[in-house]
This record gives structure tokens, sequence and C-alpha cells, in this order.
């Protein structure tokens, strides 16, 4: 999978008081609460489980978004778990 880079000086994330993972995860929770990420991907850009990121959405008191799309993403994962696991 091809990545991009961002370069982020460190005096705005030491003014931010975050660190670059913490970085993602607010990129990927804001991302998320605008619908411009599904679950999966955010959690994935917060390199998070989702069980994790889920966890972190219901500490601050967002809901979780979970359409039609997401219904998909996760029975097609459920499926290639369920063939691995054979």
């Amino acid at each position: 999978m091809a990545s991009t880079q961002i370069d982020i000086p460190q005096d705005i994330l030491d003014s931010a008081r975050l660190s670059p993972d913490q970085l993602k995860q607010e990129l990927a929770i804001s991302l998320y609460v605008q619908r411009r990420l599904s679950i999966g991907k955010a959690r994935e850009l917060a390199g998070m489980s989702l069980w994790r990121f889920r966890q972190l959405l219901a500490s601050r008191e967002l809901p979780a978004h979970y359409d039609e799309a997401d219904l998909f993403e996760d029975l097609d994962n459920l499926s290639n778990w369920d063939r691995s696991a054979s």
C-alpha cells in the first residue's frame, strides 16, 4: 500500500501537546465524524483495532456511524476471516 508523508513542524506538535500518533488519532476521529472516512479506514489511520477505536469514540461521547456500507465491510471482513481460519 502506498503512503504519503506530511511534515508537521515539531513546534506545532508541541503547541498542540500531541505526539505524531496522537495527531493521527485526532485526524482519524475528525474525518470519521465528518463522514469522510468509514470506521474501518479511520481506525486504520489511527493505528488502532476496531474495538479500541470504538472505545475512543465512546470515551468522547461521539456516536458510531454504522450504515449499509459498514455492514458490507464487516461481512466482507468476516468472510475473509472465516476463510483464513479454515
